[in-house]
């Protein structure tokens, strides 16, 4: 079992809308001047994609509350992909069998949940099992959960599996005594909800805004100085940009654009943002069970056909960088066969290239300027993408341009959120610009794309691979990961991977997403930066609780 930022074989801890924010400033409860200043305000944060809130807190829900998994529910480890490293926090220490067959945590002394009752190896087995119930398919490779003593805690797996570590370790626990009971835990809203995390206290709910006060029983009482956390509810972007512009918000975690003129100039002294490419690869999906693409030398034209350089610098303004053949982002770089991306064919913008693969496949240009498809249909289809992300929607509308100019006519389709998601979710959709996995090593991003494992069919449901594609190949691959034991046979595999990827294109990676972040230090100091980067800006990633408890009031 390999963990990348340490080494050996035991691991020892070391230790709203611009209406509410409005009413923020007439209340003068602003980001950059707190009323009672800044020893008593809370860390206000905006959600830019959700124009309400519900007063849910299960953490097994899609639709919990943010901050669920951040600031009231931990994990046994936290993994950084800004820097690579690994923090033990709920288990102090873990123990990986020679044989990959089984892994024992080790629970930190001391935690309790913020009940007063004390954090047991009961808790992790009760959570796992309820995880299992919740979500089909869940840990799959986990075949036993068993609390061996009140701080100790065996999972037994079916199979070697090296990624298990990260994916069992990052998963948050929650406390049996409430959760056993539950008849239906997946519809528990849980509202009123027990937690390990620094911020456990519900206060002041609203559908567009809520607090999280400090947990009493915190395990790092220490390590809690600001005084709570504050949520926003925001419809899109545009609201909470302006609320970050107007100094309604201390972190900003969305999309600005141009954001040194329109945020940092204006307080360059307290205001900062930082977005390494350490988020997921985002891709152009084509639903390959439409006979249209399910031709790899047609997605590779569809690659060849837009301008990556035009995406990243006017749709993501500047942000990013364009993807390259092996499809992975930032968070990857030392996986990355140099090798192969010099040999890569299909991602450079190339129209004439372009026309020509589509020629070749039957998609014939006729007289008027437009394709058709080898049945004589107009190559036209849509290209979906939720309204309230006016990057991507940029990014969609110059990919709807740059195939224009081949023949190919793409229409950008923009509803919400939930009703892009429910049709990638099912399949019934044409194309759509995507998220992917993003995992400590690639191998759940491969996964993810090529494996059958993760293929459903049209109408199923599925929370990824929502462009139905699978190689035998990949499969046998993917096993000779989850079984290697060694850093160098992992990647090895891996290798063999961005090669297959490179054959097959089964989707056409646009660019490394940015993890968004800016923030203000007019009341809070401490945060992550590029010289110092202990977490991402992320809010919503695991790494959230390294920031939330490292914040500290500003002088």
């Amino acid at each position: 079992m390999i963990s990348a930022p340490t080494r050996g074989r035991r691991f020892v801890a070391g230790l709203a809308t611009a209406a509410t924010a409005a009413t923020l400033l007439l209340t003068g409860c602003t980001a950059d001047q707190g009323a009672g200043g800044a020893s008593d305000a809370l860390l206000t944060i905006p959600r830019e994609d959700m124009g309400t809130f519900s007063r849910n807190f299960n953490p097994f829900s899609p639709n919990a509350a943010p901050m669920t998994q951040q600031a009231i529910y931990e994990s046994m480890l936290i993994y950084n992909p800004a820097d690579g490293t690994t923090t033990p926090w709920l288990a102090e220490s873990w123990d990986v069998a020679d044989d990959g067959l089984s892994i024992t945590f080790h629970l930190r002394d001391g935690v309790s949940w913020s009940d007063g009752e004390p954090l047991t190896a009961e808790d992790v087995a009760t959570t796992f099992a309820l995880q299992q119930e919740i979500v089909e398919g869940s840990f799959p490779y986990v075949s036993a959960v068993e609390a061996t003593d009140e701080a100790t805690v065996v999972f037994t797996f079916s199979t070697p599996f090296s990624p298990g570590l990260f994916e069992v370790g990052q998963q948050v626990i929650v406390p049996d005594h409430i959760w056993a009971s539950q008849e239906d835990p997946d519809k528990f809203e849980n509202k009123e909800p027990i937690g390990t995390g620094p911020f456990t206290e519900v206060s002041a709910f609203q559908t567009q805004s809520f607090d999280l006060l400090p947990n009493p029983h915190y395990w790092q009482e220490d390590r809690v100085q600001i005084p709570g956390v504050r949520m926003l509810a925001f419809a899109g972007n545009e609201g909470a940009n302006l609320a970050a512009i107007n100094g309604d918000v201390d972190w900003a975690p969305q999309f600005i654009p141009d954001i040194q003129k329109t945020y940092v100039d204006k307080d360059p002294e307290n205001r900062t943002f930082w977005f390494p490419p350490t988020g997921s690869m985002v891709n152009w999906q084509l639903n390959t069970t439409d006979p249209r693409f399910e031709n790899a030398d047609v997605r590779k034209a569809l690659s060849l056909a837009i301008d990556r350089e035009q995406i990243v610098e006017v749709g993501m303004s500047g942000y990013t960088e364009p993807a390259d053949c092996s499809g992975l982002s930032g968070s990857y770089e030392t996986w990355k066969d140099e090798s192969l991306l010099e040999s890569c064919d299909w991602i450079g913008y190339d129209p004439d290239e372009a026309a020509a693969l589509l020629d070749e496949a039957g998609f014939e240009l006729e007289a008027d300027g437009t394709r058709t498809t080898p049945d004589g249909e107009p190559f036209a289809f849509d290209i979906s993408v939720g309204s309230a992300s006016t990057d991507w929607l940029s990014v969609a509308n110059i990919i709807s341009q740059n195939l224009s100019d081949i023949g190919v006519t793409v229409n950008v389709d923009a509803p919400d959120w939930a009703a892009v998601t429910s049709d990638y979710e099912q399949g019934t959709f044409d194309t759509g610009i995507v998220w992917s996995d993003n995992a400590p090593t690639p191998y759940q991003y491969y996964r993810a794309l090529m494996s059958s494992e993760t293929l459903k069919p049209v109408g199923e449901q599925t929370f990824s691979n929502y462009h139905r594609f699978s190689d035998p190949a990949a499969d046998e691959l993917l096993q000779g990961f989850a079984a290697s034991g060694t850093e160098e046979d992992q990647h090895a595999v891996v290798d063999e991977l961005q090669a297959l990827y490179l054959q097959d294109a089964p989707v056409i990676p646009l660019f490394p997403g940015p993890e968004w972040g800016a923030y203000t230090e007019a009341r809070f100091t401490g945060w992550p930066t590029e010289a110092d980067p202990y977490a991402t800006l992320s809010t919503r990633a695991p790494t959230t609780v390294l920031v939330l408890t490292s914040l500290q009031p500003a002088d």
